[in-house]
């Protein structure tokens, strides 16, 4: 590059990669090529607020990923000839539904999972369809199990292109339904279905595909499905080596209590501590490990999870419990004593999980049993704790099933279903849970006098879907859910990290995103080979690239600018220099203000 100055041009030549060449006047180069001191200041800052914008989208974009992901309501395009498609059929114990999830193909970063969502039509309704009864209940007629399936599979197949449904996974996984079934009766249910399924579909599909699950596997698969979809295994790149530029997130631990069971998951330590080898004998089947990676080589998704599930713990069967209890100890009483609590409306058997001066009726015919509600809250959770069955023995939870620590300085936990309900219906404190606040909330609602809760609910203060059934028992599942968290799990009083959710951003997490994350946690091999293909600096290419690299990219971005503000400054010296050589030392006629005299320059 060659600049050559003449007194009334600049010109500009250049050899390499190409010959061109071109020139300035000099009066318009000040205003448009040498700019000020301050004009120079000012580019500088706009220049660093760019660059400094460009980090932080960046970062932005890295971090709520997922959060973009499960908010995102349009509809799918299956004209996208990337997109990708799976099936997971939940056979429950009530009906049947069938999921429809999608993907786009993975981009060949081995350290990050398939980025799957669940499908929406063109109504942006999620492809999701449900039938009734349960499949078990074809236990006798197990022939009709595959005519049974059918209308959700069709379903699903009117949704995916066709040409599609050949690479389509297709996963049909029973619960808790099949689970109470004689093991015969379960196999000939799903021997008709492997059977049957090729004959009318065209889905990937093999007899390994359909299955009944275990309540492990289903709670290791809610545990996948909330952590996944709250972005907790897309890992922090840190810089430094192969080795250390990948830290993990801290995984989110799930509590579940529906009507029936409760349930409890979260990541624990590869080194766990046992108090006797009974003890570790028993942990064995309640810990799962495993790789949601795709390569069994890398460990930075392996997990370790404690799952545990109780049956009889349901926020409605401990009152069913608890009304049994109520009724035989009653009648053993009486019997005793001759006496007749409870058999008449006259003399009711107090009960202080119920609100103030409230009258119900529990048991059968023949042992009817007349209540009238004290609302005293602390009572009542005294009077549960023995229907927690807890043991002296170390590191157990309820029933004396083994849990192992949990660091509650360092841990998050997502409370769902009756955790949920029970701060929010009627007490309208859902969200994060504080234990003084909500045991304050809970012991004024129980003692509030039953009528005023009645004229309270007509008046719609309560949550839309609250109905008379959840405020008659929301004392005693206050109480329930109180003591299940802080003596059957053990929970600090103080623990500031549990947050109540009926859904995540929004969205109903479901086990089968789980299910479907980790049976096709293989697929992206196929992806990452492609890419390794495009050369042979591909590598290079993932780990030095502007992308992922943001500060090489500022730093050549920062060279740059310099090297344009040294030659502007360069521009600005060789036109002063120009404009001393051309300007006379003497000037006369200016201070005289008299015309300015035509100058004759020759060159």
């Amino acid at each position: 590059l060659a600049l050559l100055p003449f007194v009334d041009r600049i010109s500009f030549s250049c050899l390499f990669p190409a010959s061109w060449h071109f020139s300035l006047s000099s009066q318009v180069l000040p205003r448009l090529l040498i700019p000020s001191i301050r004009q120079l200041l000012f580019i500088s800052l706009v220049v660093c607020l760019i660059g400094l914008l460009y980090l932080w989208i960046t970062k932005e974009n890295h971090f709520h990923r997922h959060l973009a992901r499960v908010t995102d309501i349009d509809a799918t395009d299956t004209t996208n000839p990337n997109l990708n498609y799976g099936l997971v059929v939940d056979c429950g114990s009530s009906g049947s539904r069938v999921f429809v999830y999608c993907w786009p193909r993975h981009n060949g970063n081995p350290h990050e999972l398939l980025d799957i969502r669940q499908m929406r039509d063109q109504n942006r309704k999620p492809v999701v369809m449900k039938i009734k009864p349960g499949i078990s209940e074809l236990a006798k007629t197990p022939e009709k199990a595959s005519d049974y399936i059918y209308p959700l599979l069709s379903f699903a197949a009117q949704h995916i292109p066709k040409h599609k449904h050949q690479e389509t996974p297709l996963y049909v996984l029973c619960t808790a339904g099949m689970r109470i079934l004689p093991e015969n009766q379960q196999e000939a249910l799903l021997e008709d279905l492997r059977t049957d399924i090729p004959v009318h579909f065209n889905f990937l599909f093999s007899d390994s595909h359909v299955e009944v699950i275990s309540g492990k596997q289903e709670g290791v698969y809610a545990w996948i499905g909330i952590n996944f979809v709250l972005g907790r295994f897309d890992h922090v790149h840190n810089g430094g080596d192969q080795q250390e530029m990948l830290l993990r997130k801290r995984t989110t631990g799930v509590l579940d209590m529906g009507g029936v069971s409760t349930q409890i998951a979260y990541e624990v330590p590869k080194t766990v501590s046992f108090a006797s080898p009974q003890q570790e004998e028993i942990a064995k089947n309640l810990l799962a490990e495993f790789n949601l990676g795709c390569d069994v080589h890398r460990t930075e998704h392996v997990y370790r999870v404690y799952v545990s599930t109780f049956l009889g713990y349901g926020g409605n069967a401990a009152r069913q419990r608890y009304e049994e209890n109520l009724i035989r100890n009653t009648a053993a009483r009486n019997r005793l004593l001759d006496q007749h609590i409870g058999e008449t409306v006259e003399s009711p058997l107090l009960d202080p999980c119920l609100p103030t001066d409230l009258q119900d009726e529990i048991g059968p015919p023949t042992q009817h049993l007349y209540l009238r509600g004290t609302g005293d809250f602390d009572q009542c959770r005294q009077i549960l704790q023995p229907f927690l069955n807890r043991t002296n023995d170390t590191q157990t939870s309820l029933n004396g099933v083994y849990q192992p620590a949990i660091d509650y300085s360092n841990s998050q936990f997502y409370g769902f279903s009756e955790f949920y309900y029970c701060m929010e219906d009627v007490l309208r404190m859902g969200g994060d849970y504080n234990a003084s606040k909500y045991a304050k909330a809970a012991k004024s609602y129980c003692a509030t006098q039953w009528k005023i809760l009645r004229e309270r609910f007509e008046s719609g203060l309560y949550a839309s879907h609250a109905d008379l059934h959840r405020l008659k028992y929301q004392c005693f599942k206050s109480a329930w859910m109180y003591e299940v968290l802080h003596t059957g799990f053990s929970f600090p009083t103080n623990y500031k990290n549990l947050k109540t959710a009926l859904l995540v951003y929004d969205k109903e997490v479901q086990w089968t995103l789980g299910a479907i994350l980790y049976r096709t946690r293989f697929l992206p091999l196929r992806d990452i080979q492609q890419e390794s293909l495009k050369g042979a600096h591909s590598h290079w290419r993932h780990s030095f690239s502007f992308v992922n690299n943001h500060y090489l990219f500022l730093a050549c971005f920062f060279i740059v600018l310099l090297s344009i503000i040294l030659y502007l400054r360069r521009l600005r010296r060789i036109h002063r220099r120009t404009a001393q050589r051309c300007t006379p030392s003497s000037v006369p006629w200016l201070e005289e203000g008299l015309a300015s005299p035509t100058i004759l320059i020759n060159l």
